[in-house]
């Protein structure tokens, strides 16, 4: 298997994996990126329902206190709750441990050259693997400054290859996630009926955007002029964050697109979640039934390739 890139879309990884032991079609190997990587150790460590069951109770509360927000120097979350989260459904502290053979994908930010990691802590590795840049912080390895895996190559075919495999099963959860679905809406404010419960770290953040855009609009300050400006067009502009990950979602995109061209699995399977962002965990059930139903569909086509293999 090769379990892609794809923030929330990737839980569509549990629902193939679910649907591949159904049919009786044997797993033997694992690479992933990013939430694929994520995925993928926990697969090789035989705890992939307990996760899945872990996901599907999410909501958007639960989901925020998983961000450990810190002052924005590498990244704006420390990740360190994330890798709780693997930690409690990996029991296998390094590579030798885990059931099947596993490989995490990042980058090295610093040369760009892609990393393949295959052996040493796992949790480390993964939370490598998932460290979106200006998102999360990255993670320093073997004299390395780690990030995500999805800048080099979202899908890893190679690395699958690289591990044994003869028939590689892809998932690809970049396919149709930019033409018109990158930016929400974006719609007026309405005050609230009643005062939202909201995490602290929220209300601090929110806060402090208060503070500054006040000094910012006062009739001394350089940039008044402009902000007036700002605030006084009709549909604003999508805020740091709409653009950080709309960007994100261009560049793996075409990336997949091109080391597919050249990498070409055996099996490409694509479950049709353009419409889910970058966040939707909550959305885990819907999600994983898309990739179920995806690879149940691709199942004559692996057999296929098995028996020709």
């Amino acid at each position: 298997m090769a379990l892609g890139s794809g923030s929330a879309r990737g839980l569509a990884h549990i629902g193939v994996l679910r649907a591949l032991e159904e049919a009786g079609i044997s797993v033997r190997l694992v690479a992933g990126t990013s939430i694929g990587a994520l995925i993928g150790a926990v697969h090789a460590a035989g705890k992939i329902e307990a996760l899945a069951a872990t996901l599907q109770r999410l909501d958007r509360v639960r989901i925020a206190g998983f961000f450990d927000v810190v002052l924005p120097k590498s990244g704006l979350i420390d990740g360190a709750r994330v890798s709780d989260l693997v930690r409690a459904h990996v029991p296998s502290r390094t590579f030798a441990e885990l059931s099947l053979p596993f490989a995490a994908v990042a980058t090295d930010i610093a040369s760009g050259e892609e990393v393949v990691i295959r052996d040493g802590d796992v949790i480390e590795a993964v939370r490598a693997s998932i460290s979106v840049p200006g998102i999360l912080t990255p993670v320093r390895w073997d004299g390395r400054i780690l990030v995500d895996g999805g800048l080099v190559n979202p899908v890893p075919v190679t690395a699958a290859r690289a591990l044994g495999a003869d028939v590689v099963i892809a998932v690809d959860l970049n396919h149709a996630i930019v033409a018109g679905k990158n930016l929400k809406t974006r719609v007026p404010r309405r005050p609230a009926a009643g005062r939202a419960r909201v995490p602290a770290w929220t209300r601090n953040i929110r806060q402090a955007m208060d503070d500054l855009t006040a000094r910012l609009v006062a009739r001394d300050a350089p940039a008044a002029a402009q902000l007036a400006r700002w605030r006084a067009v009709a549909e604003p502009l999508p805020n740091i964050f709409e653009v950080l990950l709309a960007a994100i979602n261009i560049m793996e995109s075409r990336i997949t697109e091109t080391r597919l061209a050249i990498d070409r699995p055996e099996v490409l399977i694509r479950p049709p979640l353009g419409h889910v962002r970058f966040l939707d965990f909550h959305r885990a059930e819907e999600i994983i039934a898309a990739g179920y139903r995806s690879a149940t569909e691709a199942v004559p086509d692996i057999r296929a390739a098995l028996a020709g293999a």
